[in-house]
């Protein structure tokens, strides 16, 4: 029998059973995109078409954005889909992935389902939660297969510099290893760039429409690679799910011919929001973040080694949902979505300081 906890993502089953707040400021994606935000969305829709190895004017328009060949692309379901072929495609039993923490919890489960094992290397508060190759260095061990990051980072919203990005690389590069790079959240970062796989071997880069143009319906997800490694990663998807909604797929392309306007809408929506966040953290002495450049941010809450009895009294009394640390190793932190409606987060901030003036945490 397959004991389901050894793959547990408490992060996720939080997020899908949590009570439904007033004001919710635990979600990282960008506002939802309305249907008539995509022009010619209604005609695209159709209920049949040739995706076996994903829709081809899809794989295309995702190589032309990023600048690589369709030989690079493999689609997927969401990048959590996409993490998770990777893992399929180049992990096996007795193997290690080097993951950061703080981290997201889905890329610390997915390996155990392919027999793999977890090691941990920190970013820190106190570092700024820089992304520091030392660390992945000492972490290293001769059985590590993957190296996996985010970039900007999940839970923080810190961006990695290339740099270090460049040295993780070479850190891998001389061990064999590959680097996986959840770049979910960077196309409407304010230090976006270009992805790390356009470098070449040993990267991989993963991402979505999800989180940063308020797609998340279509679940549009995809890696980029070598050729060689998106190969194997489209057979790991013939055991996994075979292919993509067609009906997705199609909606996507049509996302796709709009994505500089959804992102400027994104950004436009994260200029009026992260200095109201900003502001807000400066006003509260409970309370010290890292600047983000991202659609979060990881306050700590300084008056406490935990902040989950803050959350959970703010949404039993406030209606108002933040993300505990805990779920991402740090429970002195908690995770705050900057990239709603402005005014339901004008509201929920305005509930949290009344939550931390209310109390002593």
């Amino acid at each position: 029998m397959i004991d389901v906890m050894r793959y547990h993502a408490p992060y996720m089953e939080w997020a899908k059973t949590r009570p439904t707040p007033e004001y919710d400021l635990a979600i990282s994606n960008i506002l939802a995109c309305r249907v008539d935000d995509l022009p010619g969305a209604r005609d695209a829709i159709a209920l049949t078409g040739a995706n076996d190895n994903g829709y081809a004017p899809l794989v295309e328009a995702i190589a032309t954005r990023y600048g690589v060949e369709p030989a690079c692309v493999a689609t997927a379901n969401g990048t959590s889909g996409a993490n998770f072929l990777v893992y399929a495609a180049l992990l096996g039993p007795g193997d290690d992935v080097l993951i950061e923490r703080p981290g997201y919890d889905p890329l610390l489960a997915a390996p155990r389902l392919v027999g793999a094992s977890t090691v941990r290397f920190d970013r820190t508060f106190e570092d700024g939660w820089a992304l520091n190759p030392d660390r992945v260095e000492g972490a290293m061990t001769p059985r590590t297969k993957l190296i996996v990051v985010t970039r900007p980072h999940n839970p923080t919203g810190v961006a990695a510099g290339w740099e270090a990005i460049e040295a993780i690389g070479r850190i891998a590069s001389s061990a064999g290893a590959h680097v996986l790079v959840d770049e979910v959240y960077l196309d409407v970062s304010a230090d976006a760039a270009r992805v790390a796989a356009v470098h070449g071997d040993p990267f991989i880069s993963t991402s979505s429409l999800t989180k940063s143009y308020g797609l998340s319906g279509l679940r549009c997800g995809w890696t980029i690679s070598s050729p060689q490694v998106a190969e194997r990663i489209r057979r790991a998807r013939d055991v996994v799910d075979g292919t993509g909604s067609i009906v997705a797929e199609r909606w996507s392309v049509v996302a796709f011919s709009h994505l500089d306007a959804l992102a400027a809408r994104a950004r436009g929506i994260l200029a009026r929001n992260a200095p109201l966040v900003r502001a807000f953290l400066d006003s509260r002495h409970e309370l010290s973040a890292v600047p983000s450049v991202g659609t979060v941010v990881f306050p700590r809450l300084l008056t406490a080694p935990s902040a989950d009895r803050f959350a959970e009294r703010l949404m039993r009394e406030r209606r108002t949902a933040i993300v505990p640390g805990r779920f991402f190793d740090a429970a002195g932190h908690f995770r705050l979505g900057l990239s709603g409606d402005t005014e339901a987060l004008q509201a929920g901030l305005s509930r949290i300081g009344d939550a931390l003036d209310a109390h002593a945490w």
